[in-house]
């Protein structure tokens, strides 16, 4: 056994880093993260707030790594490399069985539960980038650039027209209804899987309303989505 467990860790150059998950309300165990898929221009009210139109024939996508991960109720940093930090408050899916190519009606059949989440964004970094049409990975995809609450499971709450905000320092700074999602939840899944085999582990930021905008050290932020538990983050000083 001894000589098994020093082969095991001779493996590795370094200890691996473990796993990201997030807590599921009321239940002991974890959902670990794989992915994350974050779509883009998902509202046409914010679509129109950054100057551009909603892309209609199709989602479009960016990622963020698992280890942007980050629970509910922490005090972050402010990010290096940027002079301009903004929020944005979205619906998180995560999904609990294999999709591939799956239908849009049995789309809803792969979601495991629901949670609420912030897509923190440099986003100085992301408009230089969109400008010379490159990649936003240097705006979008950051440590602790994405935050979540408690997975709600599916069973216990269905995706209508409940209301999605938050606040800043208390003021309300973004409102919309999840009914108007330009892609479902069904129909992003649907897109998805016929690119990527979906399965356990990934979640899905469904993209945030009209109303987004900077914070400093110092703010504090609370998403709300009517059923689900919230999602709460306080900005520290730069590192």
């Amino acid at each position: 056994m001894t000589d098994t467990l020093t082969q095991e860790a001779a493996a590795y150059f370094f200890p691996p880093t473990d796993m990201p998950s997030i807590p599921v309300l009321g239940e002991h165990s974890r959902y670990p993260v794989r992915r994350i898929f974050c779509v883009g221009r998902n509202y046409a009210d914010h679509a129109k707030e950054m100057g551009v139109e909603v892309d209609r024939e199709a989602p479009f996508y960016f990622t963020k790594s698992p280890f942007s991960i980050v629970e509910s109720g922490t005090t972050v940093p402010y990010p290096s490399g940027t002079a301009d930090y903004h929020y944005e408050m979205e619906l998180v899916i995560a999904l609990g069985a294999p999709a591939r190519n799956v239908a849009v009606a049995d789309a809803g059949g792969a979601v495991f539960g629901y949670a609420t989440g912030l897509d923190m964004t440099r986003r100085d970094l992301q408009l230089a980038a969109r400008e010379k049409q490159r990649p936003w990975d240097l705006g979008k995809d950051f440590e602790k650039s994405a935050i979540i609450g408690p997975i709600t499971r599916s069973d216990c709450f269905a995706v209508r027209e409940q209301i999605i905000q938050l606040n800043l320092n208390g003021a309300r700074r973004q409102e919309a209804r999840l009914s108007d999602l330009v892609w479902t939840v069904e129909e992003l899944i649907s897109h998805l899987s016929r690119y990527y085999e979906l399965g356990p582990g990934d979640l899905i930021y469904t993209g945030t309303p009209a109303g987004v905008g900077a914070v400093v050290s110092g703010d504090t932020i609370r998403g709300e989505i009517e059923g689900l538990e919230p999602v709460e983050l306080a900005v520290g000083d730069a590192k």
